[in-house]
């Protein structure tokens, strides 16, 4: 068994065809094959059903352990380039939209400014996306909403952000100073689905006073649920982070009292060790959280605990 065959097997499985995966490794599909066939014969399994192209149980398996070997070895690569030049590598971060919003800009141009050998590739997702790319290796940071109950993840609470309400020009609610949770019942919201964590500490809280939701809509996505409150569809709530401070329209934001904020975190891997690249990049988020400039209103940082994270 060797790193050669590992690379290869997941070639096949992410391209999904033996022939794609050679293209991918700039290599011919008999040594794909061949390679496949040499690990398959040292653990005694197949690993790839040849008439789907997609991984046995066992395969899956495999595979998953080949991702995180694989990423120790980048790490491994990239720390050693580090302590002999400057600090290089990629860093896959993942990020629940809102946040991913103010915190990305400054984040690359820092990077760029401090360490230009790293490279940031971004995805934006919701949390539970975002968990199960960290725990299968796809992530190797993640920006999520709290609180996140995965024992494979180390996690750090960032900041708190205020919960508002996005009411429309002509909504009953429009003018209010400040709205209370008796009041959110007797109108129909914008909301996202249940399950999700934001939802469910809205649910919870109201559930305690005897109190409804009542939807006018659910999305699976907060982008989309606040450009439709910010183009007047209906009333929504929100987080801070979620309105530009720059953009205006036929709306207001109005606190709502008795929400308890949101919390924001960050998530890594808990038997990983990060990479360089990944520590500056680490570190990069914390100090813009923590600095100030630039951060929407509504949010404050949290110091966080790490020894105990």
């Amino acid at each position: 068994m060797d790193r050669k065959q590992l690379r290869t097997l997941l070639a096949v499985v992410e391209q999904r065809s033996f022939s794609g995966a050679a293209r991918t490794l700039g290599t011919v599909q008999s040594n794909v094959s061949a390679h496949v066939a040499r690990l398959e014969q040292e653990l005694d399994v197949e690993l790839i059903d040849r008439s789907t192209t997609t991984a046995t149980p066992e395969g899956e398996l495999v595979v998953e352990r080949a991702r995180r070997i694989e990423s120790e070895f980048e790490a491994l690569e990239a720390d050693v380039a580090s302590m002999r030049d400057t600090v290089s590598g990629e860093v896959r971060l993942g990020a629940i939209g809102t946040t991913a919003r103010w915190i990305v800009p400054p984040l690359i141009n820092a990077l760029g400014a401090d360490h230009p050998g790293v490279h940031v590739v971004v995805l934006d997702a919701s949390t539970s996306s975002l968990v199960l790319g960290l725990t299968s290796n796809r992530l190797d940071v993640g920006i999520v909403n709290l609180p996140v109950e995965e024992p494979e993840l180390r996690v750090e609470p960032l900041f708190d952000e205020d919960r508002l309400l996005i009411a429309p020009d002509g909504h009953p609610l429009r003018d209010h100073e400040s709205v209370a949770l008796e009041e959110l019942a007797e109108h129909e919201l914008l909301l996202e689905v249940p399950g999700t964590g934001f939802r469910d500490v809205l649910d919870r809280q109201l559930a305690e006073r005897g109190i409804r939701l009542r939807p006018r809509a659910e999305f699976d996505g907060m982008r989309l649920l606040t450009s439709l409150a910010f183009g007047g569809f209906g009333a929504g709530i929100v987080p801070a982070s979620a309105v530009p401070d720059n953009l205006s329209g036929p709306w207001r934001a109005i606190p709502v009292e008795g929400l308890p904020a949101r919390r924001v975190g960050l998530a890594t891997r808990r038997r990983a060790m990060p990479t360089a690249a990944q520590r500056v990049a680490i570190e990069t988020i914390r100090s813009i959280v923590a600095g100030g400039s630039g951060v929407p209103g509504g949010i404050r940082p949290v110091v966080a605990d790490r020894d105990g994270a």
